[in-house]
């Protein structure tokens, strides 16, 4: 489980997802985000993942990774589609049997509401997948510097994101480690019920919350070693600019995502 997540990883690449500004990215997977959550049919849905899967081929991302970075969601989906199935009120009932309902109306929320969430896991997978973390970092300071006029601190905000992000692969590979030495030593955390296995995680939060801690001093003594001072007088080596690759990207993917909630809104 630890290591199908790919939330915070980045595969290099020269695609040309790769190649665009990091604030077109970021600006195009909130684009996204947002017509996924105004879906509403499923022809709408089935349209939006071809376009999702070409963005994937385009910036070179093997499909099994990506929908291995989708196993961790598929607890959340299972709780909510039982939950939206025995629980959502609807006029059309399939089933019941005492206070058990289970209508159409609900079944169809469940199958909505799955493809919402592999659709948006998907997407903030592309931009990380395909954004390495300093470019990350640059790209939120610079959306977030007009904030600085209001005394809103850009800089220190995009370096913690960066940092919370970059460290999520980091801490899942000390977790896993610390798991393997627990189990070497004759720990189990698959038998039991649930209750027994959650008080067998124990011994491994205590070693994960000391490297956890240690690396981030580690962290901050190495950053002050270099003289960081956060945003006050820092130059860039790049300076990031939009070009023509970004202006053509950035048009066709709001075109579309325009074109694909005036279709469902005319149909």
């Amino acid at each position: 489980m630890l290591n199908n997540i790919t939330i915070g990883q980045y595969v290099p690449g020269n695609s040309i997802v790769h190649r665009c500004d990091p604030r077109l990215k970021i600006l195009l997977t909130i684009v996204h985000m947002t017509t996924v959550f105004l879906l509403a049919n499923y022809v709408g849905f089935f349209i939006m993942a071809c376009f999702t899967a070409i963005i994937i081929i385009i910036a070179s991302i093997p499909i099994s990774f990506i929908l291995k970075g989708l196993k961790p969601m598929l607890l959340i989906i299972v709780f909510t589609a039982v939950f939206n199935v025995f629980f959502m009120q609807g006029s059309n009932i399939l089933f019941q049997y005492g206070f058990v309902k289970i209508t159409y109306e609900g079944i169809d929320m469940t199958i909505k509401l799955a493809l919402r969430l592999i659709l948006l896991v998907t997407g903030a997978s592309v931009l990380t997948l395909t954004t390495s973390p300093i470019m990350l970092t640059d790209g939120i300071e610079s959306i977030l510097s007009p904030l600085k006029v209001i005394k809103v601190p850009a800089h220190e905000i995009a370096m913690m994101m960066s940092i919370a992000l970059r460290f999520i692969p980091t801490l899942l590979e000390e977790t896993d480690k610390i798991i393997k030495a627990q189990t070497s030593r004759g720990a189990d955390f698959d038998s039991g019920n649930i209750l027994n296995r959650a008080k067998s995680f124990i011994p491994v939060l205590v070693p994960l919350f000391i490297s956890a801690f240690r690396r981030a001093e580690e962290l901050a003594t190495a950053m002050e070693a270099r003289c960081y001072r956060g945003s006050v007088g820092r130059t860039k080596l790049k300076v990031l600019k939009f070009k023509l690759l970004d202006y053509s990207v950035g048009a066709i993917m709001i075109a579309f995502c325009v074109g694909l909630i005036l279709f469902e809104r005319i149909n």
